[in-house]
């Protein structure tokens, strides 16, 4: 949920890599079904392994619940998400829209961030001097 979430609203500062502690080959029905009630398509995503995710990042979000089995170089933001496999379709909304509006705290915090350096690596001439001056 969070990379489909991460691709669709904030691919202008961030790019999404879904990784897992125990991996698996394809989304839960229940999740692809609430996510194209966002009209967010998951069905192409999957979680990869953490292990080589890990590497390239420079930001993990861990939304396991439990430690991560390697120490990562890069800042670790543990969100405390339930994990809605097994449980009613109900859950899975609650669990989406809890992704949601996290994903999208980071995507503006980012944008700021971005914002913030563009600011500051822009130079500007405030003596006002006139055309041909």
């Amino acid at each position: 949920m969070a990379e489909g979430f991460a691709r669709t609203y904030g691919s202008d500062v961030l790019q999404a890599y879904s990784a897992g502690l125990a991996p698996a080959m394809s989304v839960a029905p229940l999740t692809h079904k609430v996510m194209l009630e966002k009209n967010i398509d998951v069905g192409y995503i999957y979680p990869k392994d953490f292990k080589p995710a890990a590497g390239s990042a420079d930001l993990i979000i861990n939304m396991s619940g439990v430690d991560l089995p390697v120490r990562p170089v890069v800042p670790v933001e543990n969100w405390e998400i339930r994990d809605p496999i097994g449980e009613r379709e109900e859950v899975y909304r609650e669990v989406r829209d809890q992704i949601e509006l996290r994903v999208m705290q980071l995507i503006l915090v980012l944008r700021a961030r971005k914002q913030s350096k563009q600011a500051t690596s822009s130079k500007v001439d405030s003596r006002r001097r006139g055309l041909g001056q």
